[in-house]
């Protein structure tokens, strides 16, 4: 089954790269030539280099080789998607355009017939005399004054109607396939946005009403996210002045040898009751006892399906569900056992679908991430059909649930659709 599903699958990519080669390629030139091996090996090197960009990742390569390819590998898997679904949306354009321009060679055609000459009227000679006659069996003598730059820039002639459609949505696909993806690199590579949501609490004391927890999660430092990204989201975090920070796993995309150093400005992470962290999928990935390690070293608390008593609620956090294989998964009666069920306990967990046991344990807030709130639309469905929340704010039951878009990208440093984002949580007392 693993095998059938493996070949479906590149029959698929192979099918959907030789349309787009087709559309954008074979239809808008007139016959074989530079252009159209050009464009071969444009489509099949960009994946090449998605494909070894992946592998790479993942088996651990030299950073330096990491680097290397995961910038254009990453961007050409963001623009296919783009080009693809523009070429598509081009199909429906492609008929109306052709009908217009024979609608308009039509009207063209009937100005342009000569106005009929009325009845006995004899018709108008020409201006320029008719050439003589040329006698039967004799040669037409030859122009003795060629022009031969005339014959040069003789203009070539027009392309058919058809191929003149196809260049125009070609380019235009490509056109808005190269703006949406550049657009929305630029969006990750300058910082996530700050969001502020106020969730009340029916069993937070007054004392506690207008608590700030700052959630960030997916973080995703990798071979492209580096160390720069990482200070501006600590910058952002700071800026908000929280109580509590929650990072809610996801992290990181690579070992603590290659990413240490991208990760070092989280040391900077300031606020009243200190920064807590949560494992995610993507930590099992890269090594996740390390950076557990690693971020307690950095001055974070790592909650391994473990709780702490603040003054107000409690803190607890379980593991991801990705730690099973590894004999590490979530714990929620380790975590959340034999604690006082008449306060507020606020829990962090990165995969939305732990939701169901934290209702089960009595939860009154669980903040996640995971969804990146489908980061390339139309991926926002997928995501949404595989998670109980994309993103935001809903009630499960007397829990809630607030998932976040996440701060960085996994894979293309690219979000369409998905905002990235730092949310500011500010708990309300309902006896305030």
């Amino acid at each position: 089954m693993v095998i059938l599903f493996v070949l479906l699958v590149l029959a698929v990519l192979v099918a959907a790269n030789w349309y787009l080669w087709r559309r954008l390629f074979r239809d808008t030139t007139q016959a074989p030539g530079a252009v159209r091996r050009a464009g071969a090996v444009l489509i099949a090197g960009g994946w090449a280099l998605t494909i070894a960009a992946v592998a790479t990742e993942r088996a651990g390569a030299p950073f330096w080789l990491q680097r290397v390819l995961a910038w254009p590998g990453f961007l050409w898997m963001a623009l296919s998607i783009y080009l693809l679904l523009a070429v598509v949306a081009g199909e429906v354009v492609r008929p109306l355009l052709r009908r217009f321009l024979e609608r308009r060679a039509g009207a063209e055609t009937a100005v342009r017939q000569p106005e009929p000459v009325p009845a006995g009227t004899a018709p108008m000679p020409d201006r320029d005399p008719e050439p003589e006659p040329v006698p039967a069996g004799t040669a037409p003598t030859p122009d003795p004054d060629p022009d031969p730059e005339s014959a040069a820039a003789a203009p070539p002639p027009l392309p058919s109607r058809r191929l003149f459609v196809s260049r125009v949505v070609g380019g235009a696909a490509a056109a808005a396939a190269v703006g949406t993806v550049g657009y929305g690199t630029y969006g990750v590579l300058k910082g996530p946005t700050v969001k502020r949501v106020t969730v009340p609490l029916a069993k937070l004391p007054r004392a506690a009403h207008g608590y700030r927890i700052a959630v960030v999660s997916d973080i995703h430092l990798s071979p492209v996210l580096g160390r720069g990204f990482a200070q501006k989201v600590v910058d952002t975090i700071n800026g908000t002045q929280p109580d509590l920070i929650a990072v809610v796993g996801d992290l990181v995309d690579g070992s603590v040898k290659d990413l240490g150093p991208a990760a070092a400005p989280l040391a900077q992470l300031r606020a009243r009751h200190g920064a807590y962290f949560v494992t995610g999928n993507h930590e099992y990935f890269s090594g996740a006892e390390q950076w557990v390690e690693e971020v307690r070293r950095l001055g974070m608390r790592p909650l391994e399906n473990a709780r702490t008593e603040l003054a107000h609620f409690d803190l607890a956090g379980v593991n991801d569900v990705s730690g099973e294989s590894e004999g590490q998964g979530p714990d929620f009666a380790k975590a959340l056992g034999d604690r006082d069920t008449a306060r507020a306990c606020v829990l962090l967990a990165h995969q939305p679908v732990q939701i169901h046991d934290a209702v089960e344990h009595g939860v009154d807030l669980q903040l996640s991430g995971h969804t990146h709130g489908g980061q390339l639309w139309p991926g926002n469905f997928i995501a949404s059909a595989a998670n109980p929340t994309l993103a935001g704010l809903e009630r499960y039951g007397d829990t809630q649930l607030y998932v976040s878009r996440g701060a960085g990208a996994w894979g293309p440093p690219t979000r369409v659709g998905a905002e990235s984002d730092i949310t500011v949580i500010e708990l309300a007392s309902k006896q305030a």
